[in-house]
């Protein structure tokens, strides 16, 4: 524990909220800095932590990662069940329920025009996900984990430019119509 109390109260607070803003600390640097406080077993976890959960429902270690890549899973099974019925596509669920706020958030998202903005929500949402699941404890293993979560959700919303994505659309837009030339 007074190792995790060291790390933490060495990392920036992360905000999030400007999308543009450069974030305080690299992924790297954060990496370097835990494998010199964390036992090894916990760096590997925190090491392996990923926005996209495992297919199948695995326990990490984590009572926060756990918690997280559950409802990471169901997000994703949500999107997917509303796409199908768009396409009128059958689409099982792998589980019998999901949370009516996630099926919410999913819908919102689902509605939206624009591909980007819809992405952005579901950012948005995700960066509350974590923000609940967060332990009470600031110097827990978990702490760690949630924070490197975070870091990891503000790096791919870094990702996302508008110049960058309409330069992908032209390409591919572009391929497309020279395939139906041939």
């Amino acid at each position: 524990m007074s190792n995790q109390y060291y790390l933490m109260s060495q990392l920036p607070s992360l905000s999030l909220i400007d999308e543009k803003s450069e974030l305080p600390v690299t992924e790297e640097y954060f990496l370097e800095l835990c494998s010199r406080f964390l036992d090894n077993k916990s760096y590997l976890m925190l090491a392996d932590i990923s926005l996209e959960p495992p297919r199948n429902p695995c326990s990490t270690g984590s009572v926060f990662l756990d918690n997280w890549y559950g409802k990471e899973r169901e997000l994703r099974l949500a999107l997917a069940q509303i796409r199908a019925l768009k396409l009128n596509k059958k689409f099982d669920l792998e589980c019998s329920s999901l949370s009516p706020d996630i099926v919410q958030a999913a819908r919102t998202a689902a509605g939206m025009d624009s591909p980007l903005a819809a992405e952005q929500f579901l950012n948005r949402y995700r960066l509350r996900l974590i923000d609940e699941l967060k332990p009470q404890d600031d110097f827990c293993i978990d702490s760690v984990l949630c924070y490197g979560l975070k870091l990891k959700l503000a790096l791919r919303m870094k990702k996302f430019n508008t110049e960058n994505g309409m330069a992908s659309y032209r390409k591919i837009y572009n391929a497309i119509l020279s395939e139906e030339k041939k």
